[in-house]
């Protein structure tokens, strides 16, 4: 689903001066299911069970006895633990609204189907990998597809009978759903213009194999405390979030040392946002791959595990501070120190990558946006059909919800954007159009409280027609999520939407929305990472986001200091309150 998660960004801190190896002292009180400190016992139920019998190897009780038996025969642990090791988790049953999402039991509120999550490490997708992902949702999937805020594809209506024929068609074209959920290494986010931009410092796509090669399925990493995501990219405009993922690696030029990365862990929004910190190392390309798995076997041995809702890095982080961190991984995990590191640069320009672009080989690519990442499956092998025609064979996905196309001739560009629009994908979208991305939402999450994709379509279509004519100085990210989690990563937009239920003047209940204003990640309008502020009170029911977005975006055009470039969220941090409602 799009199940993303991303704490406050301290300066690099000064290089350790002691070499002596750093433990943490053993908590006073109830132990946190350390493993370097309390051992390895499990404390609670979700522990015992992976102890017991690891995700990856429920993959042969699929193949073998599930396929075969149907959805009736699956063993409750490995439908609501296991399974998720190989991409899939049960979607929530029509018909059961938000009100019940906190009351039903799971397998009152599944239905007898699945979400598949295909993994793209680095959002690298060839035309045929893609035609399969077409075909595999057509056939298997009522034609739906996905577009995650994870450079991942998601289909739904999956049964599992059909589940090992879809793994045979994906690994025939070297794609997989192998630990696309779970405790477990996620996707790898990579630049979705790695070896493709002119003005790239470096090719991630080396780091990025390397460690989906070493890592990637191997058992010695399939047991972590909770999800481990992971960030890299070589392009100046950071175009792949780092500052939420636990551990990203963001190109730099090092004044000696030639071109590598900054090294930033500890990053996950959810319900509790911390932004990531950097270490203050550089990590040369060659090493990267050493170094992730520093990170993550830290986060193995000394991740909080008694309880679930502490058990992501970034508290970890968050108790030991960078400095700490940057000393245990250099004593305790590498084979030598890291050199001290300069902070990556503001970005110039926009990390998304809509629109038209040079490649460094003199051809162009082009960035596209569907509608809040939703796309079909007809879609997909349609736009397969459209490259190949035009003569590439190359696209990305990206951490936005957008697809990048790879490999195209300058003198046809114009054509292949009219053959794109007739699909649904445009490459010069609206500036609200461009920034709205959304979760699965209420119609196959079982977390979710509201519908999310079609309010969000609707409330954009609304704007475009209400703010025609009048043009925004910059893109105003909106993100809609269906729950308190933010997959949809509400709390570092211009506009975050949570999902709840609000009252509706009748004594019943309606869909609607928390908001949360002036969020955003360094961006080529933002020189820091910050969080959005939230005004007490202030929530949007579902039918009126287009009234309230729309009375906000003119209130801030009227109000913004034009004379210093005002951003939307510097005037939404700044803006009274009255003035945000």
């Amino acid at each position: 689903m799009t199940i993303s998660e991303a704490s406050a960004r301290p300066e690099a801190s000064a290089r350790p001066e002691a070499s002596t190896r750093v433990r943490p002292s053993r908590p006073s009180s109830k132990p946190n299911g350390q493993w370097k400190v309390d051992g390895t016992e499990p404390l609670n139920a979700n522990e015992a069970w992976k102890q017991q019998d690891g995700g990856l190897a429920v993959r042969e009780r699929i193949e073998q006895t599930y396929a075969a038996g149907g959805f009736a025969s699956i063993d409750p642990t490995d439908l609501h633990g296991r399974f998720r090791w190989w991409g899939l988790y049960t979607q929530r049953k029509p018909g059961i609204d938000g009100g019940k999402t906190a009351t039903l039991e799971p397998h009152e509120l599944e239905d007898e189907f699945f979400m598949l999550r295909v993994r793209i490490d680095g959002g690298q997708l060839t035309t045929e990998q893609l035609r399969v992902i077409g075909g595999i949702s057509t056939e298997f999937a009522r034609d739906t597809a996905d577009l995650t805020d994870r450079q991942n594809i998601q289909l739904h209506w999956v049964r599992v009978e059909d589940v090992p024929e879809i793994w045979r068609r994906l690994e025939s074209v070297g794609l997989s759903t192998t630990e696309a959920c779970g405790d477990v290494p996620r996707v790898i986010l990579g630049s979705p213009v790695a070896g493709i931009a002119a003005d790239e410092l470096i090719d991630p796509t080396p780091q990025i194999e390397e460690i989906q090669r070493k890592y990637i399925g191997d058992p010695e990493f399939a047991n972590l405390p909770r999800k481990f995501k992971s960030a890299i990219t070589g392009h100046p405009s950071q175009d792949v979030v780092h500052e939420i993922n636990d551990v990203a690696f963001v190109a730099v030029e090092h004044p000696e040392l030639g071109i590598g990365y900054d090294l930033w862990v500890g990053g996950g929004l959810s319900t509790a946002a911390h932004l990531a910190v950097r270490t203050g190392t550089f990590v040369a390309p060659e090493r990267v791959a050493e170094v992730w798995e520093g990170v993550v076997s830290i986060f193995r041995d000394y991740g909080y595990r008694r309880l679930r809702n502490r058990a992501r890095l970034k508290y970890l982080v968050a108790d030991w501070g960078a400095e700490k961190f940057r000393e245990v991984l250099e004593t305790e995990y590498l084979d030598a120190p890291l050199p001290d590191g300069p902070a990556a640069p503001k970005p110039r320009t926009q990390g998304d990558h809509v629109g038209v672009h040079r490649q460094k080989d003199g051809r162009v690519y082009v960035g596209v946006t569907p509608f809040v990442g939703r796309v079909s499956g007809s879609t997909l092998t349609a736009l397969a059909d459209l490259l190949e025609r035009h003569g590439s064979s190359r696209l990305r996905t990206t951490p936005h919800q957008k697809l990048v196309l790879l490999d195209l001739d300058a003198e046809h560009v114009e054509q292949v954007i009219t053959e794109l629009d007739g699909l649904g994908l445009q490459a010069r979208p609206s500036l609200l159009r461009r920034g709205t991305i959304a979760c699965t939402g209420i119609e196959f999450c079982k977390l979710a409280i509201v519908e999310t994709k079609q309010t969000a379509t609707d409330a954009v279509l609304a704007l475009e027609e209400r703010l025609a004519g009048i043009d925004l100085p910059h893109p105003i990210s909106l993100h809609v999520n269906g729950c308190p989690n933010s997959c949809a990563r509400i709390q570092t937009a211009d506009i975050g939407l949570k999902g709840q239920l609000l009252p509706d003047g009748d004594g019943g209940q309606t869909p609607g929305f928390q908001v949360h204003l002036g969020g955003g990640l360094a961006s080529a309008d933002r020189e820091e990472p910050g969080l959005g502020r939230t005004v007490r009170g202030l929530k949007v029911t579902a039918d009126g986001l287009a009234d309230y977005v729309e009375r906000l975006v003119r209130r801030f055009l009227a109000e913004r200091a034009a004379d210093r470039d005002e951003t939307f969220a510097e005037w939404a941090h700044r803006a009274d309150e009255e003035a945000l409602r």
